[in-house]
């Protein structure tokens, strides 16, 4: 499958499994199988049926959840990224922050968890409710 029909279909499998009616699919398959349970005599079968199918659904949609969640991640950074670019004060080194290694991000962090605390400290935190 390629790189853009699987984009196609993670699209269209996460806008309908986020939809009222795809719970309602599922919730009915599992009341279904709850109702059948007397008839199955609960049986080893019956209890590998519901195990077997939400194995196989979770498995598979793990991977559509990544899917779309990367491609969200994308979007925002490159969002944040342009905003960064457009805003005069702002410093252009922090973007494409995500591909710089732990160490230097951890140097960034305490920075601005620095800049922070003076901002606190100072006249910021006396106009800012809390």
């Amino acid at each position: 499958m390629s790189q853009g029909a699987f984009s196609k279909l993670a699209k269209r499998a996460a806008r309908f499994t986020g939809q009222p009616l795809c719970f309602g699919l599922a919730a009915g398959i599992v009341v279904s199988w709850i109702v059948t349970g007397p008839i199955f005599h609960f049986s080893d079968t019956w209890q590998l049926v519901i195990n077997t199918g939400t194995t196989i659904i979770t498995f598979l949609m793990v991977f559509l959840i990544q899917n779309t969640q990367n491609r969200d991640t994308y979007a925002l950074q490159i969002k944040l990224d342009e905003l960064i670019r457009v805003t005069e004060l702002a410093h252009n080194t922090l973007l494409d922050l995500e591909e710089l290694d732990e160490k230097t991000l951890d140097r960034y962090r305490a920075h601005y968890a620095a800049m922070a605390h003076r901002a606190r400290k100072g006249r910021i935190a006396d106009e800012l409710p809390i």
